[in-house]
């Protein structure tokens, strides 16, 4: 999935002062590559990454996946494009506690509208079964998440992302609350999925490090890529 963004602002209002969150962003993503978002608190990368999945409408400026605008779509259309092509990874988990890992998992798969059935359920369990062990949680399907570590809820996390095989993964400070030597762990996992899914791979984050690791870095600072 190509994603190409031209001229994206996002403005909001503050009493009678503007904020300007991103201001006049564009940038290109090629299908099948990884690519870094990087800057200091508040530059808007994390606006700028909710606006290319969808999530947050801009200002002003154009989206495109494969040249089709999504802020043209109609709101359930986007919501449909969303569950079906891109796979989101944020810094707080955002697993629904009462839920065991697999339930959590099997989430967007029931959320693409199937009709409910026995054979259609067993299938969706079968797949996110099948992600959870792609992500080394075979042992931890039906523990909730206050019975996992922080480094294994943000691997059901990735399952989830990645249960309705999306071609693009957009993933915010997703090490954020992790120490480092898990971080290097779900960085791993990270590039491992996408590079073996041929997924289109963006994080946001302000570790430098990982500049090493993507085919582009776009650095931001008040709102803005700098060149």
């Amino acid at each position: 999935m190509a994603l190409i963004a031209k001229n994206i602002t996002k403005v909001y209002k503050n009493g009678a002062k503007e904020v300007h969150a991103v201001d006049g962003v564009s940038l290109e993503l090629e299908e099948g590559l990884a690519a870094a978002i990087v800057g200091p608190s508040g530059a808007g990368k994390s606006t700028l990454l909710h606006i290319l999945g969808g999530l947050d409408q801009p200002t002003s400026g154009e989206v495109a996946l494969d040249g089709a605008n999504i802020y043209a779509l109609s709101d359930s259309k986007r919501a449909r494009l969303r569950n079906r092509r891109i796979g989101f990874v944020f810094q707080f988990y955002y697993l629904l506690p009462e839920f065991t890992a697999l339930e959590n998992v099997v989430l967007p798969a029931l959320m693409r509208g199937h009709k409910s059935t026995r054979s259609q359920g067993h299938k969706f369990k079968t797949k996110a079964k099948e992600v959870l062990k792609q992500v080394g949680l075979e042992n931890r399907i039906h523990h909730k998440p206050n019975e996992l570590s922080g480094g294994e809820s943000q691997r059901v996390a990735i399952a989830r992302a990645l249960m309705n095989d999306p071609d693009l993964l957009l993933c915010d400070e997703p090490t954020g609350n992790l120490d480092s030597k898990t971080r290097q762990g779900i960085y791993e996992l990270l590039f491992t999925v996408a590079h073996e899914g041929k997924k289109t791979l963006v994080i946001v984050t302000h570790d430098d490090s990982i500049s090493s690791r993507v085919q582009h870095t776009y650095r931001m600072r008040d709102g803005r890529i700098e060149i």
